[in-house]
């Protein structure tokens, strides 16, 4: 075979690749990420809904402006009530980040200690959960526990548990993912015993907590412990893709305004959080951005330091191949991409 007709082949197979692989193009994505940036943050709301979400809420804080929101899309698509800016979401993970400051201060108040092991705090736990006896507290909110994380389980989102007990029989006696500290591993598992752990320390439910030492000195008046708390019509309907049921009634957790978590979050970032000694602790064991996922609902909030703005991006829509959490993603770098050019301009 002469050089020119390797060159040949290797020209055809390269063609032959393209084509092929433009079968396996997420072209949704591709579309939200190719076109021209808006010129304002609402204009890329909206342009949102046109990638298939049912409903966008978005709150920007930026330093020395009123604080401005967006929203697009529907609050209730039954009833067609559009979206809401002042709506409850369910925040899901975006939690881990109010239950984080709680343990700080917590351990600053010598009512908890990062380095005391599960089994000394659940000593039943022994011979459960492998490792009981060299897991910490601290590996626990750092995710490095090795312990398995429920919501993993063979079709955990189907009939999901009603109870903490019920959760966490689906890990127990399982093998751990690896030894304590050796690696990490995202597992809602650790804040299900972070949670029952504060029970148990305070006497009271972890969340009176929260509400005494977090929310109520933020003056957060729109965070809720669970759907138990709120008038249901308060918060914005979910849904996934291919299922016409409206998620809202399910229990996924803390609720929120967009409001509030953009003012905790400025007020994580900021200390104005914290009391003397705990920002320190906290942040030796977490950080200081979240996003959330449960079925119907996606949350983003950050604090970009360069341009000195919180953002926070609901979107009320999820699949179960995972497109719908990377465009969420893309508006959302878009948004603060505007942001960022409204601040050189």
């Amino acid at each position: 075979m002469t050089g020119k007709q390797t060159k040949q082949i290797i020209r055809i197979a390269l063609i032959l690749g393209t084509v092929i692989s433009l079968f396996f193009v997420p072209w949704p994505i591709l579309f939200a990420w190719l076109p021209p940036l808006p010129d304002t943050v609402q204009e890329q709301v909206d342009e949102t809904i046109d990638h298939g979400f049912d409903g966008i809420i978005v709150y920007v804080d930026e330093s020395g402006q009123p604080p401005a929101f967006y929203a697009a899309g529907w609050h209730d698509r039954k009833k067609e009530i559009p979206a809401n800016q002042n709506a409850l979401f369910k925040i899901a993970s975006i939690s881990k980040l109010y239950v984080a400051v709680a343990i700080a201060k917590l351990v600053k108040d010598n009512r908890l200690s990062l380095d005391k092991t599960l089994a000394d705090y659940f000593p039943e736990l022994l011979g459960r959960i492998e490792n009981a006896d060299k897991i910490t507290l601290r590996m626990m909110v750092q995710h490095r526990s090795g312990i398995p994380n429920y919501t993993d389980s063979y079709n955990y989102w189907i009939d999901p548990p009603a109870s903490n007990a019920e959760k966490l029989e689906l890990v127990l006696d399982l093998p751990a993912n690896f030894k304590p500290g050796e690696d990490y591993g995202y597992s809602n598992t650790n804040y299900l015993l972070i949670r029952e752990l504060m029970d148990k320390v305070l006497g009271y439910s972890y969340f009176q907590y929260i509400r005494e030492k977090i929310l109520a000195p933020l003056n957060l008046n729109n965070t809720f412990g669970s759907l138990g708390e709120v008038n249901v019509d308060d918060v914005m309907s979910g849904y996934y893709v291919g299922i016409d049921a409206d998620l809202k009634t399910d229990e996924n957790g803390m609720l929120a305004s967009a409001e509030d978590v953009g003012i905790f979050l400025r007020a994580l970032n900021d200390g104005s959080v914290f009391d003397e000694g705990e920002q320190e602790i906290y942040s030796s064991i977490y950080g200081y951005e979240h996003t959330g996922l449960v079925p119907g609902y996606q949350s983003i909030a950050k604090y970009h330091k360069d341009i000195d703005t919180v953002v926070i991006q609901f979107t009320n829509t999820t699949d179960f191949n995972g497109y719908n959490w990377n465009l969420s993603e893309i508006v959302y770098s878009r948004i603060v991409k505007i942001l960022r050019n409204k601040k050189s301009s």
